[in-house]
């Protein structure tokens, strides 16, 4: 494609499910967000009152940010008589439109408030152009596609749909039924998918059990002696000797667990194709995970705008690998679920990177910031300001406290708050601190992890390569990979406690990780690191050093 700015961009919709979130997807680069409140949303554990929505909205609509309020349920007779209260709320909040899952809810709204935009939800099931036809003709503004629908399909419907908006999931946790609409939960915990209480049944650990014939029960202990005595096996009624493995080992198994969708890799034929809105999920999560992921969805669309021809989803990956996930990958882009969506070993969300905190204050002297993890004397910090691709490196070696105290580690859950002074920064002028970082900035730092942990990571960052590059199902990397992973939860099983190590030096004492932070004497100040500074300097600001550019005595140190 030629080069143009002329392009006309998604509209990019972020989540929001508290205060903080409200303002870091503004900040952070969303079009819009989407929210609600727990009464008639899917969102039962919202944590916005009424006047956290108006408030919120009228801060967004500051920025230029749209919002849409959710009125996604799946109705049952009960909810109907709210429908007229819930509609005096909602002309008092003035949204730029309501998600409406419910046909009848969708009715209703169009006879008794014509004048508000109304999006058909995920819960809807739309998965067709037929369906979104439908849908069309009964005034919908816009139809959120289920995750079901492939790319061929998205291509297909927006050929035979081409006057109304279209919005698609990029980013987020998958479902392990149909957009939503499972029973599981409710079976298992009395809790309704549909009306937003989802206890993540598929998310649970699940382990096999024996019944004897005595008929006591009994942990079935799998070990290197026993393990190959045995194979499981499931035969359903009507087909007879067609007999499906179910493997488990000594863990364990998560046998319904997706990995998080991340349509990044493929983002630029979305992009090409024209799709309205780009949507991220997690109405749950937190600031920390709405700022950065609109940031990198923020820069790679507007790079690719600017210049598609040069594009590449390198560089955003890296970015969204730093915010805590199960592992990625890209779902039904292709038509069919591989081997590599699921995650049967783990469940929990990791990453390399963690949320130290976000900037709550910026004064004449330095930054105040709410603590939201635990720091340690030699933490690397990096504040993420939010409209620049720009990173500032902080190294600190002591804390001091709002309250003036100096500590040399700093414990999460205390509301804590930490005082930067200006003069930590002995290599940044502070108008650019002032500037670039905003209250409600993000700031993250390096997670110790344990080696059963880095080989997920790992392995997680395979298995979406392999997707990507449409690998065979039976790949040996692959393979081999998981036989890693497996024996190194083993070893950290049978150890008594997992250490967790950081990758990066603490106080130097290992060496320098050759970043550059502002406070690190080891990098500023010994003359090993001469040739890296010189290399430091010449790169443009916020740039930093790449794997072997700092050296000591020929030696890389990263």
């Amino acid at each position: 494609m030629p080069r143009t700015t002329q392009r006309k961009k998604p509209e990019l919709m972020m989540p929001a499910g508290s205060p903080e979130t409200i303002r870091a997807a503004v900040l952070y680069g969303a079009d819009a967000i989407y929210m609600g409140t727990p009464d008639l949303s899917m969102r039962t554990k919202s944590k916005l009152t009424l006047e956290d929505v108006i408030d919120g909205m009228a801060f967004a609509h500051a920025h230029g940010v749209r919002v849409y309020l959710t009125l996604n349920l799946i109705s049952h007779n009960k909810d109907i008589p709210k429908l007229p209260h819930y509609l005096e709320t909602i002309r008092a909040a003035k949204p730029d439109g309501l998600i409406v899952a419910d046909p009848g809810v969708f009715a209703w709204l169009r006879a008794h408030a014509p004048e508000i935009p109304l999006h058909v939800s995920t819960q809807a099931n739309v998965c067709s152009w037929l369906t979104v036809k439908y849908w069309q003709d009964q005034g919908a503004a816009l139809v959120v596609l289920g995750r079901e629908v492939s790319f061929a399909e998205l291509s297909e419907i927006r050929e035979n749909c081409p006057d109304i908006r279209l919005e698609v999931f990029v980013h987020g946790a998958m479902c392990m039924t149909y957009s939503g609409r499972c029973l599981l939960s409710n079976f298992m915990a009395e809790r309704g998918a549909n009306q937003g209480n989802c206890a993540n049944s598929c998310r649970w650990h699940y382990k096999l059990h024996l019944k004897l014939r005595d008929g006591s029960i009994r942990e079935l202990e799998l070990d290197e002696r026993n393990q190959d005595l045995f194979e499981f096996l499931l035969e359903e009624d009507y087909r007879p000797g067609d007999l499906l493995p179910i493997e488990e080992d000594a863990r364990g198994a998560y046998i319904l667990n997706s990995r998080d969708l991340c349509l990044m890799p493929k983002l630029d034929s979305y992009l090409n194709l024209g799709v309205d809105t780009l949507k991220v999920e997690g109405r749950n999560r937190s600031p920390y995970y709405v700022a950065l992921t609109a940031r990198a969805y923020r820069q790679a669309i507007d790079d690719w705008c600017e210049d598609p021809g040069n594009w590449s989803p390198r560089p955003y990956m890296r970015e969204l690998e730093m915010i805590g996930n199960r592992g990625y990958t890209l779902a039904f882009h292709e038509g069919r679920l591989t081997r590599y969506a699921h995650g049967y070993e783990h469940t929990s969300m990791l990453a390399e990177w963690e949320y130290a905190g976000f900037i709550r204050e910026v004064r004449d002297d330095g930054l105040v910031m709410t603590v939201k993890n635990k720091l340690e004397a030699g933490d690397v910090f990096e504040l993420v300001p939010a409209r620049s691709k720009r990173v500032v490196l902080l190294r600190l070696y002591a804390f001091r406290m709002e309250n003036g105290k100096t500590v040399e580690a700093v414990h999460a859950g205390q509301q804590q708050a930490l005082f930067i002074p200006f003069s930590a920064f002995d290599h940044e002028d502070p108008e650019d601190i002032r500037r670039l970082l905003v209250p409600m900035s993000i700031v993250r730092k390096e997670r110790a992890l344990s080696a059963a942990e880095r080989a997920r990571l790992k392995q997680d960052r395979r298995a979406l390569r392999l997707e990507t590059e449409g690998q065979s199902h039976n790949s040996n990397t692959y393979t081999q990979g998981q036989k890693a992973l497996a024996l190194a939860l083993d070893e950290q099983q049978a150890a008594s406690s997992a250490e967790r190590t950081p990758k990066t030096p603490r106080l130097g004492t290992e060496g320098c990780c050759g970043r550059g932070c502002n406070g690190c004497m080891i990098f500023w100040n010994d003359p090993s690191y001469a040739q890296a500074r010189k290399k430091l300097a010449a790169k443009k600001p916020g740039e930093l050093l790449i794997k072997g550019e700092a050296q000591i005595s020929g030696k890389t140190s990263l």
